[in-house]
């Protein structure tokens, strides 16, 4: 690939970023095949997700563009549980057994070049939620897949450690599968919630959270039932124990913090909400809050009051 192509295909692929992450902040983080098609971008007409198959090369690049993991159902391993590498790092399997088939040659030439990819992740309750930019770093010919690299990926939802502090295996496995199921997990909550707070129904994307009810570090799962979306003021109430809710879906507020004097933003943001019930729930009853794990939550709201 001489200078000149790769500056074409770096400029197609920073336009692609460029237009996700004003959909994203316009409030879009699931986005299906058509969504994605009939783009203008650095002046070429193209689509930015596959079709049938699982890796896509636009007709006016090189290289590969995306690939995509479809979604699976609650009770079956999501693909990557099972494919993070010892040392921290994804893998993505090939097309096919032929490690030349076009579409692999078309990855390992991403590969090859540096260039970033969109990796596409199966949302439950249908659609993708796009994984950018990511980098393959490697390949396993005899194993037929290829090493990803997520790193470069933004996760304004995670607090990570420093990039300096060097991470054991273990460690980096752990952060990779979070990384991983972010923000697939964001995508579904927030579609589930219609992209509103279920305390206060405020409805600004940028400043709502999927919150797991069953947390990360207690082996919370990235499934809708385990998620609220909450503002980050009551995401925060929430994780500090200032907020709990009842299996049924009713809100309490801490006995220390209903005490308290201060402003109006304690008043009404906090302490009104004591006793009244969710004011947002997804129209599916299968995606409401599992009422077990909301006990759980509950019960440690109760013993820190």
């Amino acid at each position: 690939m001489t200078p000149a192509d790769r500056l074409r295909e770096l400029a197609i692929r920073h336009a692609a970023f460029a237009w996700l992450d004003r959909e994203r902040a316009a409030g879009k983080e699931t986005f299906t095949q058509l969504d994605t098609s009939g783009l203008t971008l650095a002046g070429e007409s193209m689509r930015l997700m596959p079709t049938q198959q699982g890796i896509w090369k636009p007709g006016p690049l090189a290289a590969a563009l995306s690939f995509r993991t479809v979604y699976r159902p609650e009770g079956i391993d999501r693909p990557y549980d099972d494919a993070v590498g010892q040392d921290g790092f994804y893998r993505y399997k090939m097309r096919g057994d032929d490690p030349n088939h076009f579409e692999n040659r078309a990855l390992r030439e991403a590969m090859v070049e540096r260039l970033p990819l969109i990796w596409w992740i199966g949302v439950q309750g249908g659609g993708y939620s796009a994984l950018y930019p990511i980098f393959l770093i490697d390949e396993e010919r005899a194993d037929l897949q290829f090493v990803v690299d997520v790193d470069a990926v933004p996760q304004p939802d995670i607090t990570w450690p420093s990039i300096e502090l060097e991470l054991d295996p273990s460690y980096r496995q752990q952060l990779t599968k979070r990384r991983l199921h972010q923000r697939p997990f964001r995508a579904a909550v927030l579609r589930a919630y219609r992209t509103s707070c279920a305390v206060c129904s405020f409805r600004h994307s940028d400043l709502l959270d999927a919150a797991h009810i069953q947390e990360d570090g207690a082996g919370g799962r990235p499934v809708v039932t385990n998620g609220l979306t909450l503002c980050k003021m009551h995401h925060a109430a929430y994780d500090r124990r200032i907020l709990g809710i009842t299996p049924d879906y009713e809100i309490r507020i801490n006995d220390d913090v209903l005490r308290e004097v201060d402003g109006p933003m304690l008043r009404h943001g906090i302490q009104e909400f004591h006793g009244q019930r969710l004011m947002v729930l997804p129209a599916r009853r299968t995606e409401r809050p599992d009422r077990v794990l909301l006990e759980q939550r509950f019960q440690a709201f109760l013993d820190a009051s």
